[in-house]
């Protein structure tokens, strides 16, 4: 199977999977502290971002519909004021499935203009067009800011990364970042080249995403536990040091069977577990010659 050459909506059927084979009763939504009023929010998808304070409540990303219920009754043990805004990370479902639900709970959602249009245009699992309450309502296309709980909110664009809808949020009193899946912590990371991702992007997002922080920064990557700007400049080095080697094979007129083949060039990340069940050491050698070829 040419994992790559799949369509978007087999793609994202894939990549959830497992969860969508799982008992949802079973998914525990777990909190974890970040600064005196920011939290991590883990269950099932990408990972989310929560503020709380005398302003109302602030979140990044969703998960899915099963687990709305949930995450809301999570983040309303933090607070009980109004959830007022939800930025959506990208279009990808394990961060959007539950944007309906919360729009009728009275959240008014955002994103960058390309989320809207993919979710707009890209039917659900089940060939069936997407609610209208699923949409943002509100879309950016550059930068964004929201003043809230005391602090700056920064919200910007990074192009042709993961998608061609990425945002990264930063929160800058609190000093914490929210990659959205500009960031696989510990892991290879998934290049969406059908919805405009793209290696040379996804380093560029990186590199501007470290500008933003120091060594005290909190880092909440879109899988993978909260982590740090070490660990941030170690993905940065494995995915430049990938590019250097698949570049090189394309160079010697090398074809994607014959990089996908050749296990020398993500060995030394392979030994360190960046291989995983979605992204395999093969598919993310056919994913960097497909992206630098191009």
């Amino acid at each position: 199977m040419k994992f790559l050459k799949l369509s978007i909506t087999a793609l994202m059927v894939i990549m959830t999977s497992s969860c969508f084979g799982q008992n949802w009763s079973d998914v525990e939504i777990k909190t974890i502290q970040l600064s005196d009023h920011v939290y991590m929010l883990t269950g099932a998808g990408g990972n989310i971002g929560v503020s709380v304070g005398d302003d109302g409540v602030f979140v990044i990303d969703d998960q899915f519909a099963p687990l709305s219920a949930k995450i809301i009754t999570a983040i309303k043990d933090l607070s009980d004021r109004p959830i007022h805004f939800l930025v959506n990370t990208h279009w990808h479902g394990d961060h959007t499935g539950g944007n309906a639900n919360m729009s009728k709970e009275g959240v008014t959602i955002v994103a960058h203009d390309h989320v809207r249009k993919r979710l707009k245009e890209t039917p659900k699992r089940d060939g069936s067009a997407r609610e209208t309450e699923a949409l943002p309502v509100i879309t950016y296309n550059d930068e964004l800011n929201f003043f809230m709980n005391g602090e700056r909110v920064a919200v910007f664009h990074v192009s042709n990364a993961h998608t061609d809808g990425d945002s990264v949020i930063f929160f800058t009193e609190s000093n914490v970042l929210h990659t959205g899946d500009t960031y696989f912590n510990g892991r290879y990371p998934y290049i969406d080249i059908g919805s405009g991702g793209s290696v040379d992007g996804y380093i560029s997002a990186v590199e501007s995403s470290l500008k933003l922080i120091d060594d005290e920064t909190k880092i909440i990557p879109g899988h993978g536990g909260v982590s740090n700007k070490s660990e941030f400049m170690a993905f940065l080095e494995m995915m430049k040091s990938l590019r250097i080697a698949v570049l090189s094979e394309i160079e010697k007129g090398k074809t994607e069977e014959e990089v996908a083949a050749n296990t020398k060039i993500t060995k030394a990340y392979d030994d360190l577990g960046y291989s995983w069940n979605f992204i395999s050491s093969e598919k993310i050698r056919r994913a960097y010659y497909k992206s630098l070829k191009k």
